[in-house]
């Protein structure tokens, strides 16, 4: 008897997280298009290393080549917001995707003839984040959209279930494209998840379109657009609230995540390099587990104490991983890390999309976006210069503790405690 229950438990649950498959078409080819197109970008962040090195073995040229990437992402933002609310943004993530595809076949091209230079990769580089930058945006409006309320939960953690699976196969299958075959392959690959992503987006061409049309004679007001988007947040202080402190919170675990964990593990500890891959693998494990339990319900109470409470998991997390030198348990706590972020960001994108009106959409991620990502290079420079005049060591435990005790703070805040 207890087994059949346990049984029907486990059937109800497969059929709440599939539930947004079954009950909706547009979110199904959404889905299909951008798992493709992640995994393609997860092989070709992994390849771009490889080539930059392969081509100048210096690593100030690999750290000019991800400031070129991410500095046209961050000051495209403000705009982005702008337009993905003035456009349709489907046919705006068609013209990204069909962009990126051609860009990629270009490079494999210039790779197959080997005259490709770091030069072209500085352009190639710059477009693609730009092209990024333009986006996401509009893939989050878009979720907006197609994720109503009946399957919201499980659609939001289905994607991110997806998304982590993904990041884990995507750089192990790009290193053995790069090692049988070639970073052209790889890059050839990728272009055809691009082109994959733009046929599945062909099917949702009259969804992306806006609720309140323009009209063709209205000049666009980008100052009162913008404004709208602020206005939109000051309504909600669990929105601008979480976005500022969020802007420190990331300032912080990026540098933490991205700069000091490889190196406490493989510099500090000595491990051998498999551990530093099994600790990011749990973490993304850490990451699925939790979407999983987020989608078992429709409707979670006390949302603000959760979602803070899982950033606080993963801050007390970093700070203890310093002083734990046994391989197994810092493997152990860094699936905890990811499923305290993932926890906060699942409960962050639904009441977005419970709170933003669709026509502010746009507006309001990318000014999220601009206040989570915008400073995180100089996140990466403070990081890797505090380390070195004070140490790795210590520069981890004041990050670690800086964001445990933003978390405090922000918990003091009345309506971000109560926020149900």
């Amino acid at each position: 008897m207890l087994q059949q229950i346990e049984e029907n438990k486990k059937t109800v649950f497969f059929k709440s997280l599939v539930s947004p498959i079954v009950q909706s078409r547009n979110f199904t080819f959404l889905w299909i298009g951008q798992i493709l197109s992640l995994l393609g970008r997860s092989i070709t962040m992994v390849i771009l290393p490889v080539v930059v090195y392969s081509l100048t073995g210096s690593t100030v040229v690999m750290g000019l080549v991800m400031t070129l990437y991410t500095l046209p992402n961050v000051l495209v933002l403000p705009f982005s917001g702008l337009i993905v609310d003035r456009f349709n943004r489907v046919k705006l993530m068609m013209v990204t995707d069909i962009v990126r595809f051609f860009l990629m076949l270009i490079i494999m091209g210039f790779m197959f003839t080997d005259k490709l230079t770091v030069q072209i990769v500085y352009g190639f580089v710059a477009i693609y984040g730009l092209m990024d930058g333009l986006f996401q945006p509009a893939y989050s409006a878009l979720r907006a959209k197609i994720f109503v309320p009946a399957i919201r939960n499980a659609a939001n953690s289905l994607t991110q279930i997806s998304n982590q699976g993904i990041r884990l196969i995507g750089p192990a299958l790009g290193g053995v494209i790069v090692s049988a075959v070639s970073a052209g392959v790889a890059f050839g690959l990728d272009a055809f998840t691009y082109l994959v992503s733009f046929i599945s987006l062909l099917f949702l061409k009259n969804v992306g379109s806006r609720t309140v049309p323009i009209s063709k004679n209205q000049a666009p007001n980008f100052k009162k657009d913008f404004m709208e988007g602020i206005t939109v947040l000051k309504r909600h202080r669990w929105l601008w609230v979480t976005i500022l402190a969020f802007s420190f919170i990331n300032l912080c675990y990026g540098g933490v995540v991205a700069v000091l964990v490889p190196w406490l593990l493989n510099v500090n500890f000595h491990f051998d390099p498999f551990v530093y891959g099994f600790a990011m693998a749990f973490s993304g494990g850490g990451a699925i587990i939790g979407a999983l339990i987020f989608s078992s319900r429709q409707q979670w109470r006390h949302r603000g104490l959760i979602a803070y409470g899982g950033v606080l998991l993963s801050g007390i997390t970093l700070l203890v991983i310093p002083f734990l030198s046994w391989a197994p348990g810092i493997v152990l706590l860094m699936f905890f890390d990811g499923f305290g972020i993932m926890v906060f960001g699942l409960i962050w994108e639904t009441t977005l999309q419970e709170l933003v009106p669709e026509e502010a959409f746009g507006r309001v991620a990318s000014l999220d976006m601009l206040g989570s990502f915008g400073l995180l290079p100089i996140g990466y420079l403070v990081t890797g210069w505090l380390a070195e005049v004070v140490g790795g060591v210590l520069t981890m435990m004041m990050l670690a503790g800086a964001i445990v005790l933003t978390v405090v703070v922000v918990l003091s805040v009345r309506d971000i405690r109560h926020f149900d």
